[in-house]
């Protein structure tokens, strides 16, 4: 293996353009990968990643040593590693990888989750994780989210990304006004409570930007408004809390 420790090393310096840069990113067709997890959930969909990079600490044991031995790595210094500034908390394993493309086209009678104007890297990553585990099978992102592919929205997906059609910088009104189900909102003065509310088919749910919301457009256009009932001296929910009891709802509906 072989172990770098210069900040000038050029390989060093294309891995900061991919962690710092969506536009390196999008001219390489190429992200970062952060854990064990992340890497084996995007072999399993996608075959071996282009480049393993490890901490050099990593290497003296654990769960790293052990998924990196018998295989090609890089060797990071840990002060590079850190320097690179993924997460807060870095695993010790990082993977250059291809970032798959999406070839399905979107699909306009499919359960989808929409996101308006999402910027927290945590919270697109926690929505789309939250998404796949209720089943749904792709997301689409207007312009203003955070960029799906950027390594902390990977670390936050947890391999979401890996079971969804992600579609980025859509039109959201235009796929609504075209949507052969049910488009749903939620806003804190929807008139119908989640539990309330009655829809048949498949949902396609807005979820909106962590301070303003969804945007006035997309709540008109919405055929549900929905509020969630919060009987607690609080106000409304995160966002990606939010989604989670709303998606949750579908899934008890489809089971019961």
């Amino acid at each position: 293996m072989k172990l770098i420790q210069s900040r000038d090393n050029a390989f060093f310096k294309a891995l900061k353009r991919l962690a710092e840069s969506g536009r390196e990113r999008r001219k390489t067709g190429k992200t970062l990968l952060d854990g064990v997890h992340l890497v084996e959930a995007y072999e399993a969909a996608f075959g071996p990643v282009e480049t393993l990079i490890v901490a050099e600490s990593a290497l003296a044991g654990g769960e790293v040593a052990r998924f990196v031995e018998g295989r090609d790595a890089v060797v990071l210094a840990d002060a590079l590693m850190r320097e690179l500034g993924l997460v807060d908390t870095p695993s010790g394993l990082l993977a250059v990888a291809a970032m798959p493309n999406s070839i399905a086209a979107v699909d306009l009678e499919k359960e989808a989750i929409l996101l308006d104007g999402v910027q927290d890297p945590g919270n697109v990553g926690t929505l789309l994780r939250t998404a796949a585990a209720a089943g749904i099978k792709q997301a689409l992102l207007a312009p203003g989210c955070a960029a799906a592919w950027s390594p902390k929205v990977l670390r936050a997906g947890q391999g979401a990304h890996f079971a969804l059609a992600i579609h980025e910088d859509v039109d959201l009104a235009g796929f609504m006004a075209a949507y052969r189900g049910t488009t749903a909102v939620t806003c804190l003065d929807g008139s119908t409570s989640l539990y309330e509310a009655d829809w048949h088919g498949p949902l396609a749910w807005v979820f909106g930007a962590e301070g303003q919301g969804v945007s006035p457009a997309l709540i008109a256009a919405a055929r549900l408004r929905i509020r969630i009932p919060m009987p607690g001296a609080v106000e409304s929910l995160n966002v990606a809390a939010a989604a989670a009891v709303c998606l949750f709802e579908a899934v008890r509906r489809k089971q019961a």
